[in-house]
């Protein structure tokens, strides 16, 4: 099979990374991303699992992926898929429109090393590792550390085939 690659960016930044899909470890997800793409949304930086940002789509996929190629432990470079109920997410303890109704798709980029997916509301909340940043990630991690520091507000992370 040949390699999917994408493109990765946080728009208003102008920075851009590349990923590779891991369609051999997750291949639910990778396709199912990949028929959805291109994908954009306001993007956030997380509040427990550290050095990642992350943006929330409403459900994409036919029928939603089984946990493949999980982890709780995410390294530099690693894009994750999580999906979440609305009911999940919606305490205003997160800071979302509690509006949102349904399934919610949750696609994040991990920047930096040492993070944990352990939630205190809920524990553990593993992810499916469906994509590695190839190129790039110096820089876009250069960006994020400003999007922790200056605020995500009027960001859009973006997922683009290449």
């Amino acid at each position: 099979m040949t390699e999917r690659h994408i493109e990765v960016s946080l728009d208003k930044r102008g920075v851009r990374c590349t990923a590779r899909l891991l369609t051999e470890k997750a291949p639910v997800t990778c396709a199912a991303v990949w028929d959805a793409l291109p994908l954009g949304s306001p993007v956030y930086h997380a509040k427990y699992a550290r050095n990642e940002i992350y943006a929330l789509f409403p459900a994409f996929a036919e029928k939603e992926p089984p946990l493949e190629n999980p982890t709780v432990t995410p390294i530099p470079g690693d894009l994750c898929y999580f999906t979440f109920s609305d009911t999940e997410l919606g305490t205003s303890a997160y800071g979302y429109d509690t509006e949102q109704r349904g399934t919610v798709v949750d696609l994040a980029l991990f920047y930096e090393r040492n993070n944990l997916l352990l939630n205190g509301d809920v524990g553990w909340v593993p992810g499916i590792v469906w994509g590695q940043i190839i190129d790039g990630l110096d820089r876009m991690a250069d960006a994020c550390q400003d999007l922790w520091r200056a605020g995500a507000l009027g960001e859009t992370l973006s997922f683009r085939r290449l």
